[in-house]
């Protein structure tokens, strides 16, 4: 048996949007009427296997239609990108062309990748459709308030639209470019997996193997940053055991976690782990409202099984020493106390 297979415990199932959740989506813009649904991509007459610059079989399936199919679908996903991006505005579409659907067999989601390509410039952009999966949700949700960065999605009855997160996959950063960086460089990246894992580990995001993020790099005067980006949000609230929600364990996160030994003092890494839980505290009471509509919904929700809550509650009472993990009745309620808990310590070291 693998690691990952000790680590995790079972495949994940979808869980359905319940009547709360979905109340929440249409109230904060989220749940909007849109003309093509995950099923109608699943009739493709053929395909053909994606492969990338190295000849390496992406995993990725490139999909076919029919001619009468094909031009209902076209027009179909290239109502949905006005409505992702532009609210719906179908001025665009004459400019729009869908230059390939893209259908992936791993992983739980199997989504298809819409590549939209601007035929006046060329410019392209992909939106992903995936079956609707509570847990995805309430992931791209917390992201949303608690990460640096905003999110775009829409939620129609069984279907997902994700706008594409861009960046370099983490696997392929740690293989080509990794090596390459400066020194200074890669201390900043090390500081930034810190940083990450931290978070990960707050909002409770499971399963951030290398494959599961995005290094983005920008360009800053003379230097280039680093950011590291989640870009799956199915193991969210899901896992009992605790280590899954800190990248650290993955072996595929080895070499990120041996540059961070060999970059970062133990004081440099308590004082990012401390930044980070500083600079998440300050998020939560920004959107405290929001954060606590959500987690309400997640409290009446069923997103993992008795067996993982009672390990997890278990296992963070014994990190936390905090008595209401152990009170928890479910992941929603886990979460809550996560959350309590580090604005609990923020307020109380900005009191003194």
């Amino acid at each position: 048996m693998s690691f990952e297979e000790k680590l995790m415990s079972q495949k994940k199932p979808a869980f359905p949007v319940t009547e709360e959740l979905n109340s929440y989506l249409i109230k904060h813009s989220r749940n909007i009427k849109i003309p093509v649904f995950y099923e109608d991509l699943l009739r493709f007459q053929g395909s053909v296997t994606v492969y990338d610059n190295n000849d390496n079989d992406t995993l990725w399936i490139r999909v076919y239609y029919s001619e009468f199919e094909r031009q209902e679908i076209d027009l179909s996903l290239k109502k949905v990108y006005t409505i992702l991006h532009s609210n719906g505005n179908e001025d665009t579409i004459q400019y729009l062309n869908i230059d390939a659907v893209d259908y992936c067999t791993f992983g739980n989601s199997k989504p298809f990748r819409i590549k939209v390509r601007n035929i006046l410039n060329d410019n392209y952009t992909y939106f992903y459709v995936k079956k609707t999966d509570a847990s995805r949700i309430y992931g791209l949700e917390l992201e949303h308030m608690l990460s640096p960065y905003n999110l775009n999605y829409l939620v129609y009855k069984n279907t997902l639209i994700e706008e594409h997160i861009a960046g370099i996959p983490g696997d392929v950063f740690i293989k080509d470019n990794l090596p390459n960086c400066s020194a200074l460089e890669k201390a900043q990246i090390a500081k930034e997996f810190v940083k990450f894992n931290e978070r990960c580990m707050i909002r409770l995001l499971g399963d951030m193997r290398s494959y599961n993020y995005v290094i983005v790099p920008t360009h800053d005067f003379d230097n280039v940053v680093y950011k590291i980006r989640a870009i799956d949000f199915d193991q969210q609230c899901f896992e009992g055991k605790f280590k899954v929600y800190y990248p650290q364990f993955f072996k595929e996160n080895i070499t990120m976690v041996q540059l961070v030994g060999e970059k970062l003092s133990s004081p440099s890494i308590e004082q990012y782990k401390l930044e980070e839980r500083s600079i998440v505290a300050k998020r939560i009471l920004s959107s405290e409202k929001r954060i606590t509509e959500l987690v309400s919904c997640m409290k009446n929700d069923v997103i993992s099984t008795e067996k993982n809550i009672d390990l997890l509650k278990q296992q963070i009472f014994d990190f936390t020493k905090d008595i209401p993990f152990k009170k928890s009745d479910n992941m929603g309620e886990i979460l809550e106390n996560a959350l309590s808990f580090v604005k609990r310590n923020y307020e109380n070291v900005s009191m003194r």
